[in-house]
């Protein structure tokens, strides 16, 4: 899963630093070619273009660090966690509700994909089945009984036997 989000950042990481090292250097070489910088909207907003992709790459760089440094050596095997399916019984709606804790990038709440850094996320890591969290939302406080729990280890012990069975 994490390899994934990686070779996006990767592909991301490459075009950006294509825009900072040649296309921008020769908009900036052009814009100053037209003379005085100091009424030159070319070569303004083609520095602040640079100034934006700098600062887009550092924050894509140090995610890519983040991401290199999970080990699902140290992902728990009976915990909610990264990775994790859980189905849980939303009290405050009175129904059941099935997430997937992800990376914040893969999130997309319509279809159940939950960042590990969200309220909900954050508030059913380390939850087990039989485990009740009250998570607090802009929308107010919601218990959470977790009803059953698929880890990503599982998941992967599951997707091993389905190849052995091909």
């Amino acid at each position: 899963m994490t390899e994934h989000i990686k070779k996006q950042l990767l592909v991301e990481i490459a075009k950006l630093e294509h825009e900072l090292t040649h296309e921008l250097p020769a908009e900036i070489k052009k814009a100053v070619a037209l003379g005085d910088l100091s009424e030159n909207a070319e070569y303004h907003m083609a520095k602040q273009r640079q100034d934006i992709v700098n600062a887009h790459l550092g924050k894509l760089k140090k995610r890519m660090a983040e991401l290199s440094l999970v080990n699902l050596s140290n992902i728990p095997r009976d915990r909610v966690a990264f990775g994790a399916t859980v189905t849980v019984f939303d009290t405050t709606k009175d129904e059941e509700i099935v997430y997937k804790l992800v990376t914040s990038e893969e999130s997309d709440v319509s279809r159940g994909l939950i960042s590990t850094t969200s309220p909900i996320g954050r508030g059913l890591i380390g939850k087990q089945v039989g485990d009740v969290a009250t998570v607090v939302t802009p929308n107010g406080k919601r218990e959470m009984e977790v009803l059953k729990l698929v880890t990503i280890h599982d998941e992967a012990a599951a997707a091993a036997a389905s190849e052995e069975g091909k």
